[in-house]
């Protein structure tokens, strides 16, 4: 789902505006279940519209473009790449005048982070919206699709939509990755509305996960070139969470059978709330998707290490009993852990099992695990 990080922004950017933040935002992603009176709201019924909602929704107080790959090198070692753009909102729309490029009510934060072996690096960067002396430091253009903060770059190369090209480098490590793919957009949830708990409320959000990849990552000033799969979400809403809703994973497979699998848990605040809400998607290789509710999806951590001074789930058995599928979903690495201004994990997996559709490579994003002595 992607419901991504966003919360770390969130901080961020009030902090800087003078709002108060919450006390712990490494632990607390209460900031994304805050009510947004006066921004636009994500309800079911609208439809999607391309390729204007490839771009920015700035009356929408939280979006993200954010792409995973899961690449191999001419040896059949394992990589994985990570670059994302998330746009937040300071204010609603139309609540204060903008004299100058520095009062933009839009803020951009990007990652890009690399995995590899037996190691990972993740960097951060942050810029205000607006046209700064003639050009915008970060932006996203709906046609021709452009997306970048200083120069990190998604961008189409054939002045559409697909194919894209995504750049990123600093300090040594850096990647250049071409995706295509002769698929449409698969629209989430409902019609491209996607439910984030059982009462309701939830996001816009589509992906594009048919993304064959080829090209070069860099590694401490080595080049390396890869191919792989690649996987594009994009989201946006202005309240993700419910106040009883404290964190999230979320997992985005390439299977072995050509099918593409996407499921998240959002996790309750305390044993006092509800459950887990659960929600997934199977989609076949012709782009046919498969609703999977809360009750199809039976999801339980099986191992848990700890990592940057948490208990982190990192292993776990995901059962899919109407499709006869059982998958066990591991890490690559431990150490993937995303160690930038407000932490989080996020990495590439193995996923193994018997029969066809039970073995592949993915995603998976934890949040929201507050540091722990134990």
């Amino acid at each position: 789902m992607n419901p991504r990080p966003l919360a770390l922004l969130l901080t961020v950017v009030l902090a800087a505006c003078g709002a108060e933040a919450p006390p712990s935002p490494d632990a607390d992603f209460a900031i994304l279940a805050q009510a947004a009176e006066g921004y636009s709201q994500a309800r079911p019924g609208r439809a999607l519209e391309f390729p204007a909602d490839h771009g920015a929704h700035p009356d929408f107080r939280i979006e993200w473009w954010y792409l995973t790959a899961n690449l191999v090198d001419d040896r059949g070692r394992d990589y994985g790449a990570q670059w994302t753009l998330f746009r937040t909102a300071v204010r609603p729309p139309g609540t204060e005048p903008m004299h100058n490029a520095w009062q933009s009510g839009q803020v951009y934060m990007a990652h890009f982070a690399l995995t590899w072996p037996d190691g990972h690096r993740g960097f951060q960067r942050y810029a205000r919206g607006g046209d700064h002396a003639g050009a915008a430091q970060a932006a996203v253009r709906a046609q021709p699709f452009a997306a970048w903060l200083d120069d990190w770059t998604l961008r189409s190369t054939a002045g559409g939509w697909l194919p894209l090209e995504v750049r990123a480098g600093q300090d040594g490590y850096a990647m250049v990755l071409r995706l295509r793919s002769d698929r449409p957009p698969v629209l989430q949830g409902v019609a491209g509305f996607s439910q984030k708990h059982p009462d309701g409320g939830g996001s816009y959000y589509y992906s594009q996960p048919f993304l064959d990849a080829d090209g070069w990552i860099e590694i401490d000033g080595r080049r390396v070139a890869v191919t792989g799969r690649a996987w594009l979400d994009r989201e946006w809403s202005s309240q993700f969470l419910q106040p009883d809703q404290q964190g999230w994973d979320w997992f985005a497979l390439h299977l072995d059978s050509g099918e593409k699998l996407m499921l998240f848990r959002l996790r309750p605040r305390s044993e006092a709330h509800a459950g887990a809400y659960l929600h997934g998607a199977l989609i076949g290789p012709d782009g046919a998707r498969h609703e999977l509710g809360p009750k199809a999806i039976d999801l339980q951590a099986v191992k848990h290490e700890r990592v940057a001074g948490r208990r982190l789930p990192l292993a776990w058995r995901l059962a899919l009993p109407a499709l006869g599928r059982e998958l066990y979903i591991e890490a690559l690495h431990a150490d993937q852990w995303m160690d930038v201004d407000y932490p989080y994990w996020e990495g590439a997996v193995r996923a193994t099992g018997d029969g066809p559709g039970s073995r592949g490579v993915g995603y998976m994003e934890l949040t929201g695990y507050p540091p722990s002595g134990r």
